[in-house]
């Protein structure tokens, strides 16, 4: 039998056809990259030749993957990414990076940085997804937002949708970086140019500007015409349907959302999500037994819902006992859900329904801590208060302060507390002025009560280097919070959360 010769390049060149039978979308690139890596000679092509000639066995698989993270198998799904990311192919690296984002871990979040920037040379998805990362991290820099802004108008460019969305986030929240950039009048631009973003941006304005509630029927006809394309819109709509008490349009919505879910053209994700609406109080009269029926299953193959399940039992202890709701809560753990941690926490920090516990709060807070941005809360309450048989004021401020420039505007109203009251540590009213004119922010009688106390106690000179302390604790939080920004800023068209 004669042997077959093959050059380095026709081995690259049937390693390059598998690799695109494998679901990498940017492997006509293939070539190139043998062209720009022929230097490392023998080793690239008996990769080429393991890659063209053995099939899937034990090769890495992004389509694999792919299906892996919808049905959040993220282990598989990261081993497959990472084989290909390390091959230098671009979606693998962005798909890797994601799951990096989606742990909500510091360090983790920081890599998934550098592996955006790895891709983004090449690939208009990971410029999108880092210009999204760099508009949500806290305390970026103003060179950073500008980077942001050239990313996804780069990307947006190429045809990457999810830009405009964040764009406009951009805009509103830093609006001292883009003096020239007014909001509205850009999005109406988008609007008018019949950009289909554009809406959704509109929808975050009125969200961001407070003036929701004032527009509930511009939401409605904006999502009514995006909801075959962008699925967030069932979120929207059901907080329409919601607040303007309209149950035959939420019924019907609901429908609707059931038999898009059964067709695999909405994720589970974006179920739970409506559910949550259903069952939150703030937004008109709740239908818990719906939410629960829309939760009970998806959770088994989205374990997200699982503590979605056991919030509903917190809140509406008829909805089951407290047994099930450990059992919903143990599910949440096993598929490592920091949900799951705070709740649990909460539970024996409040002692509802389990004894109060605070040493045991506080370990299932600590599992939480960097994921779930209540956690730095409760734990510096729990310092703060000397719920371990003293008060410890520094972690009390560490964590409450995270808390705080994360968006929980009820941990500025406990920093407020904390250095007013200089329970466990020396008063500090200059600072207890800052974080009481920020806690204000929570419009409740406690918090404008605190605020005017503090500042009628302080003399002329002291409140003017309390109001520089507080435009620079501002300037470093950006004009808008992570709160107010909610889920609603950054979404993937695919239903993804990705930031």
């Amino acid at each position: 039998m004669t042997s077959i010769q093959r050059t380095p390049q026709s081995l690259w060149e049937l390693a390059c056809q598998r690799l695109d039978q494998l679901g990498l979308s940017d492997a006509p690139r293939c070539l190139n990259r043998w062209q720009a890596s022929s230097h490392k000679g023998h080793a690239l092509c008996a990769l080429a030749l393991a890659v063209s000639l053995t099939g899937c066995a034990g090769l890495p698989d992004q389509r694999l993957a792919n299906e892996a993270l919808k049905r959040g198998d993220t282990a598989t799904a990261a081993a497959n990414y990472q084989q290909l990311a390390d091959l230098g192919y671009s979606e693998a690296q962005v798909g890797l990076a994601d799951i990096q984002v989606d742990s909500r871990d510091p360090a983790q979040m920081k890599q998934a940085e550098a592996t955006y920037r790895a891709a983004a040379s090449v690939s208009p998805r990971a410029q999108a997804r880092l210009g999204r990362l760099l508009v949500a991290k806290p305390g970026s820099t103003e060179a950073e937002q500008h980077e942001a802004e050239g990313l996804l108008k780069k990307a947006s460019a190429a045809g990457e949708g999810n830009t405009l969305i964040p764009l406009a986030m951009l805009y509103l929240q830093y609006p001292h970086s883009f003096p020239n950039v007014n909001a509205q009048q850009q999005i109406s631009q988008w609007r008018a140019e019949g950009k289909p973003e554009a809406g959704l941006a509109q929808v975050l304005l009125y969200r961001t500007q407070g003036t929701y509630d004032q527009h509930l029927d511009d939401v409605e006809k904006i999502c009514k015409a995006a909801i075959n394309t962008t699925d967030i819109c069932y979120v929207e709509l059901a907080t329409v349907y919601q607040k303007k008490a309209q149950p035959e349009q939420q019924a019907e919505l609901i429908k609707q959302m059931q038999a898009a879910h059964s067709r695999g053209t909405v994720s589970a994700q974006r179920v739970d999500s409506v559910a949550r609406v259903l069952a939150d109080p703030t937004l008109g009269k709740t239908d818990e037994k719906t939410a629960q029926s829309l939760l009970e299953p998806i959770a088994p193959g989205y374990p997200a819902s699982w503590v979605t399940l056991a919030q509903l039992i917190y809140d509406f202890p008829e909805l089951g006992d407290v047994d099930q709701m450990m059992k919903y809560l143990d599910n949440g753990r096993a598929a490592d859900q920091p949900r799951a941690e705070l709740l649990l926490g909460k539970l024996y920090y409040e002692g509802k329904m389990v004894p109060a516990d605070a040493k045991v709060a506080e370990e299932h807070f600590q599992k939480a801590v960097g994921r779930e941005v209540a956690a730095d809360y409760y734990l510096g309450q729990i310092y703060r208060r000397g719920y371990l048989g003293k008060v410890y004021p520094q972690k009390a401020l560490d964590h409450l302060l995270t808390a705080a420039r994360n968006g929980q505007n009820s941990a500025d109203f406990a920093i407020a507390q904390l250095f007013s009251q200089g329970k466990g540590t020396k008063p500090d009213p200059l600072n207890a002025y800052v974080f009481s004119q920020l806690a204000k922010a929570q419009n409740t009688p406690q918090a404008t009560e605190l605020a005017q106390t503090i500042e009628a106690q302080l003399p002329p000179a002291q409140l003017a280097e309390a109001q520089r302390l507080l435009k620079q604790e501002q300037a470093s939080r950006g004009a808008l919070s992570q709160n107010t920004l909610q889920l609603h800023a950054l979404q993937e068209e695919d239903g993804e959360e990705t930031l």
